[in-house]
């Protein structure tokens, strides 16, 4: 725990992107946390990001944030490739760390993070904002219930089309394709749903010129017996669904980060077996998914992890794990065992 309980939560952000700016948008109603200050290596451009935004302080350099004393933690929405490097830099200036997803390029930089925050007794956790909505948390609700029985088949989905090659999500260099992006939404939900990580993986790619793969398509195996089918792309229409099938019945969800912009914030529930079972539309609070996830940040730092309704570290290594596993698949055609 943290001694910020008595003030809101003073966040810094790393970067002046456009998922920077929407950050410090959706965080700006809350009571208990509070963007505070911003940093890019262009100084003009981190000031004229504060000045919009309505932020007090914004500096000319990540290290100049990370040495800012009246920051408490640190918002990376960096590039993939620099989520290990900054993350484990800005806990050693002694701040905590919500790290954009992918939380690495891969787990054993993912494991590394962990360390560092253990031995920094440091918060790091993976920003996933659709896992503080109420919509997921319903879900969760259910699934512990039993509402559909032991979980047996899951499909989870995430494409959007990007088509220009100066998107830094078609950088192959700075972690860009559909996997890390989107195909990492996917996973964590077929993950959230199945209880545990897969232990085999089978998956196959389409790629683009430069090597980064446009569509991804996997199927994971797990050791109590579900299976799971995920897809992600850079090449289709918007989309975003989940289907969770039990024994006893089913839940569909869009897993949304921020209903009801992008959706309805609902599920549908249908219990029981045949083709008879009527769907239950369960309605749930809208809201913005960051200014949900921020807020239980802060809770995890102010009061302890009990609090925090995002993926534990557990989860986030397994998530890694999985990512691996899947690209190793698509990139050599075959199946892939999970041992680590």
């Amino acid at each position: 725990m943290d001694d910020t309980g008595s003030r809101p939560l003073r966040i810094g952000v790393l970067g002046a992107a456009n998922i920077a700016r929407a950050f410090t948008s959706g965080v700006a109603p809350s009571k208990t946390v509070t963007v505070a200050a911003v940093a890019s290596r262009d100084a003009g451009k981190a000031q004229r990001f504060a000045q919009e935004c309505g932020i007090p302080r914004s500096h000319g350099s990540y290290e100049a944030l990370l040495a800012d004393p009246e920051i408490d933690a640190i918002y990376n929405p960096l590039p993939n490739s620099l989520h290990a490097e900054w993350s484990i830099r800005a806990m050693e200036a002694g701040k905590h760390v919500l790290c954009e997803k992918p939380l690495a390029m891969t787990a054993v930089e993912a494991r590394a993070m962990f360390a560092a925050a253990r031995r920094l007794g440091r918060h790091l956790v993976e920003a996933y904002p659709y896992r503080a909505q109420p919509q997921t948390l319903k879900l969760r609700d259910l699934l512990a219930e039993g509402a559909i029985g032991k979980v047996q088949l899951i499909r989870s989905s995430f494409g959007v089309a990007f088509s220009d090659p100066s998107n830094i999500r078609l950088k192959p260099e700075v972690g860009g394709g559909a996997l890390l992006d989107a195909g990492s939404y996917a996973v964590s939900l077929a993950l959230l749903a199945a209880g545990e990580r897969p232990e085999r993986v089978s998956a196959m790619a389409r790629w683009s010129e430069t090597g980064v793969d446009l569509s991804v398509v996997a199927s994971l195996e797990f050791p109590n017996g579900a299976l799971a089918q995920i897809s992600c792309s850079f090449a289709t229409a918007y989309h975003r669904h989940a289907l969770i099938a039990g024994d006893a019945g089913t839940i569909e969800t869009s897993y949304l980060n921020h209903p009801p912009a992008g959706g309805p914030p609902i599920l549908t529930l249908r219990r029981g077996t045949t083709i008879a079972a009527v769907p239950e539309i369960i309605e749930v609070a809208p809201g913005n998914g960051f200014l949900a996830e921020a807020e239980s940040f802060q809770r995890l730092v102010t009061q302890g992890p009990a609090y925090w309704t995002g993926a534990t570290p557990a989860e986030s290594i397994d998530i890694a794990l999985t990512l691996d596993a899947i690209g190793q698949s698509a990139r050599s055609g075959a199946a892939v065992t999970i041992t680590g």
